[in-house]
């Protein structure tokens, strides 16, 4: 339990932050299992982009850590790549 105001309000905004990055981190999630899921090539090229700008978005707000963004980006480009 807080005992400061300061400690109150900063226990309020991580608990805004949190959700916030949760959102964010679990939309991300689906976009990636989306991609994952896709056979289609086309469908792959055109939400490639999309889900790698959402993970650069979530390393440079320290959401995921950043080599993490860097391994999914590469992953989900082997897996675009080996789509016939």
């Amino acid at each position: 339990m807080a005992n400061h105001k300061s400690a109150e309000k900063r226990n309020r905004q991580s608990i805004a932050k949190r959700l916030h990055n949760r959102y964010y981190a679990k939309t991300t999630r689906n976009a990636l299992k989306a991609l994952r899921n896709t056979t289609e090539k086309e469908a792959a090229v055109k939400l490639l982009p999309k889900v790698s700008a959402m993970l650069d978005k979530l390393a440079k707000i320290n959401v995921i850590h950043t080599n993490k963004a860097a391994n999914l980006k590469s992953s989900i480009q082997l897996h675009v790549n080996k789509l016939a």
